[in-house]
């Protein structure tokens, strides 16, 4: 079976189930493993924002989508040309990768027949069963399962670790709050609550399952967090460091820890586990010690 992926979280799905050398074609920003993006076509493309700042970054996304403007262009005659059997893409943020609507309407076009699984979880528990539905519909449905089980026992083992930190009440959990963007500044939703609740504290200043909304900083204080962890999507742990110096003038007197939140937070794939345990050795550092080697950087 020929795979394309269209998000990069897909992408790591896909190697995770050992269908590496299945995958055809990738987006620009498939950067995990990094041969997906030096090996496979890319059909995606999209403006480089590494050069960019925060706020210019956000003023290009409000402009690009108050103009009716797609952030992302389809190469769809290089799609087509790789005659994929199966396309995997998503419609839970058009911020974060191209909607599942331009797709199917560019292979209609263009008369290819590819099969399109569009992944769009909202929970951690949705990412797992994201996972269990690429393996049915690429036909390694046990692989999945066996990866599936992996991650939750992995997820098990924490929650035993940070029980007795955490006691079985919520109020004795630390309240944590979770900076998914800080120029304006958006609290973490989706899944990204559900992280710090596995993880043995209690997410504030969130919404989970839901999109992440913009907030000010007055109102991430009036949350009353025990700490802020920095998670801007985009980024891995250098520039959520560099952001949550920003942070931490905003919030002064606050603890406030950096995470590598590229790899390990936002992106809805089998590396959320990896954030959990990350997440967990902030929150509970003598019940968890592990799990956070380059991980996350504590600034304030």
């Amino acid at each position: 079976m020929r795979l394309v992926s269209l998000l990069p979280s897909a992408t790591e799905i896909v190697y995770a189930l050992g269908l590496g050398e299945d995958l055809a074609g990738v987006t620009f920003e498939c950067d995990e493993p990094p041969s997906a993006r030096a090996e496979k076509a890319i059909v995606v493309g999209g403006l480089d924002t590494s050069g960019m700042a925060p706020a210019d970054i956000d003023r290009y996304v409000r402009a690009q989508l108050a103009a009716g403007r797609d952030l992302y262009t389809l190469h769809a005659q290089a799609l087509a040309g790789l005659a994929p059997d199966l396309i995997l893409t998503q419609d839970l943020c058009r911020v974060c990768a191209l909607p599942s609507g331009h797709v199917t309407d560019a292979l209609d076009y263009l008369g290819c027949r590819a099969d399109v699984l569009t992944l769009d979880p909202h929970s951690l528990d949705q990412v797992l069963d994201s996972i269990v539905m690429v393996g049915q519909r690429a036909g390694v449905p046990e692989r999945a399962a066996l990866l599936v089980a992996g991650l939750r026992a992995r997820l098990a083992a924490v929650a035993a670790s940070v029980a007795g930190a955490a006691g079985a009440a919520a109020l004795s959990r630390p309240r944590v709050a979770v900076v998914e963007w800080v120029d304006p500044p958006f609290t973490a939703g989706h899944w990204v609550p559900d992280l710090v609740t596995a993880a043995g504290g209690l997410p504030v200043a969130a919404r989970a399952g839901a999109p992440s909304v913009q907030t000010t900083w007055a109102s991430v204080a009036r949350a009353a967090p025990d700490l802020v962890v920095v998670a801007p999507c985009g980024y891995h742990l250098a520039g959520a460091a560099e952001q949550a110096r920003a942070v931490a003038a905003a919030l002064p007197g606050m603890p406030v820890w950096a995470i590598d939140a590229d790899g390990i937070v936002v992106r809805p794939g089998p590396r959320l586990v990896n954030g959990v345990e990350a997440m967990a050795s902030i929150i509970h550092p003598q019940a968890a010690p592990g799990g956070a080697a380059g991980a996350v950087q504590r600034v304030a």
